[in-house]
């Protein structure tokens, strides 16, 4: 389907309700003590960062966090590779996106020649024993490939090179993601068949339609965790104590001027 041919009123409907049930999702992480984490992963302009956006919208920032990591820094890369993504795994009661996480060796590095052949072989060996590590340690660890067509991808990055408020997202990355296509398809290939695993599989979102991609990754999501609604206390609010004390004037204090 055609993202301009999904109903927009039924995709508002729908997104609102999914958000609701993450709300539920995120107040029984926090009261179970669960440890969740979600890598997305994809080709540039598949649709990662809508994804996430609508995921941790109506979210607690403090329970859901998005962790989006630079490029690293000299002395990152003496360091153990998977060093840097671990001091932002979740603790008891939180859930960390991955936007983008340690496959960026299996893609980007590897297509661009950022690390050598024995870094390449070594990650493809020790990325599925560290995630099942990680799944031993209780984390609840969940994998995301974002598909986008070419011509799609090419539609978005124009639409990024022309729209002002966009334009922010286009890099010199991107111009080198279009002329590789070939080489990120054989890379992509080579790690699912290293990483795909059965205590670990890659759950792949058809993205050419936004709003379809965004409703069933977030519709996938939580049925991967068995949570439970959460009762809240009935709450009373109290009425205000009169206490005799007189506010000073609202006009002795430096206003934002009202321009709307």
């Amino acid at each position: 389907m055609d993202e301009d041919k999904m109903n927009k009123k039924l995709y508002k409907k729908e997104l609102a309700r999914l958000q609701t049930e993450l709300v539920k999702l995120q107040e029984w992480v926090k009261q179970e003590g669960l440890k969740v984490v979600v890598i997305f992963e994809g080709r540039d302009a598949a649709g990662k960062g809508g994804v996430i956006k609508r995921i941790t919208e109506k979210l607690n920032p403090r329970v859901c966090r998005i962790a989006a990591l630079p490029t690293p820094t000299e002395k990152e890369k003496t360091q153990w590779y998977f060093q840097r993504y671990v001091a932002h795994l979740p603790s008891a009661g939180e859930i960390v996106l991955f936007d983008r996480s340690w496959y960026n060796r299996a893609g980007v590095e590897r297509v661009m020649n950022f690390c050598t052949e024995e870094q390449y072989t070594e990650f493809l060996r020790s990325c599925p024993e560290f995630e099942h590590m990680l799944q031993r340690s209780g984390i609840i660890l969940i994998k995301y490939w974002f598909s986008v067509s070419d011509q799609e991808q090419e539609k978005r990055f124009l639409e990024r090179i022309h729209t002002p408020i966009k334009r922010w997202k286009f890099s010199p990355m991107d111009l080198e993601s279009r002329q590789r296509w070939a080489e990120y398809s054989q890379a992509k290939d080579q790690m699912f068949a290293h990483t795909d695993t059965e205590h670990c599989p890659w759950w792949v979102v058809p993205s050419d339609s936004k709003k379809q991609a965004r409703l069933n990754c977030i519709s996938h999501l939580l049925n991967q965790i068995d949570y439970q609604d959460i009762h809240y206390p009935d709450i009373l609010l109290p009425e205000l104590k009169k206490t005799g004390y007189d506010r000073a004037p609202i006009e002795a204090q430096t206003l934002v001027p009202q321009t709307y």
